[in-house]
């Protein structure tokens, strides 16, 4: 299984996982599981993916993320589960 770390942060706002997750399920990604908060007025989000069939290349699918966050006005970004995991090592 080939997974990935999504993660999501900006202003909350109505619809950011129902549109995240779209996105993910049109490229039949499926979502491993989901952590979110509000701080305030402030949206975080971490999923685990599998990425395994994926319907695009990795570097188009980080491309739509991100473009999908410059329409939410977020940072939306996506990371090789890997490559997450060394650089977050203590």
């Amino acid at each position: 299984m080939e997974k990935a770390v999504l993660t999501v942060i900006g202003k909350d706002t109505k619809g950011i996982i129902a549109r995240v997750a779209m996105l993910l399920y049109e490229n039949n990604i499926n979502i491993l599981d989901i952590s979110q908060t509000i701080m305030q007025d402030m949206f975080t989000m971490i999923m685990l993916c599998d990425i395994t069939e994926c319907r695009v290349k990795f570097d188009a699918l980080a491309e739509n993320l991100d473009d999908l966050g410059e329409k939410l006005g977020l940072s939306v970004r996506i990371q090789h589960e890997d490559i997450f995991n060394s650089m977050h090592r203590i």
